[in-house]
């Protein structure tokens, strides 16, 4: 099977932007009652996973265009995979510590797994420069001190008690998706390039 093909195959790319639109839309849904009782200034730094797949849609957009918007595939890459493995990771420790979990969290599992995974097999077509990376390097890290300094992480009852890890498990899976993200698309790049 042709991966590349499908991946750019534009009957293919406007049923993945409408996925990723109305995953969008109802995941700024989903935030609907945290965001009620969020201070205004903090609401951007809310809502992550929908921000997230917001920046994929807009990629996806241009891409189908034969555009590209560096900053924004920067911004989608990065988040798709931290946000992606993060609700992964929450949702299965919900299940470790009840024993249980309703359908939302494994529609959760599932629908983050796969912003995950569409964010990587993206990734030989980002125009990312080191510039780009940076930037988001910078929002995902601001993003880690407005949730654990503030405590503006999405509500999850039951995990409560073992913030302090969670917060410290974010911090690293921050590092560990810069330092992927620019392996599999800067580097990647430039080593290809010299191979030619």
């Amino acid at each position: 099977m042709n991966w590349k093909f499908i991946l750019t195959y534009k009957p293919f790319l406007i049923i993945l932007f409408l996925i990723n639109l109305f995953g969008t839309i109802y995941g700024y849904y989903w935030y609907k009652y945290q965001l009620e009782i969020t201070p205004p200034i903090f609401i951007p730094f809310v809502p992550d996973s929908p921000t997230a797949s917001l920046f994929f849609t807009i990629f996806l957009l241009f891409f189908m265009f034969g555009k590209h918007v560096p900053y924004i595939e920067a911004l989608a890459i990065t988040s798709l995979i931290k946000y992606g493995i993060w609700a992964v990771v929450m949702n299965i420790l919900t299940l470790i510590i009840t024993g249980s979990l309703n359908w939302q969290g494994y529609m959760l599992i599932a629908s983050h797994g796969a912003m995950a995974i569409q964010g990587v097999l993206y990734a030989p077509y980002y125009q990312i420069q080191l510039k780009h990376l940076a930037v988001a390097a910078i929002v995902l890290l601001h993003n880690e001190i407005i949730d654990y300094v503030y405590g503006m992480m999405p509500i999850y009852p039951v995990i409560n008690d073992y913030m302090k890890e969670i917060g410290y498990f974010t911090f690293w899976l921050s590092i560990f998706t810069i330092l992927f993200t620019y392996h599999i698309t800067i580097k990647k790049k430039q080593n290809n390039s010299i191979h030619k």
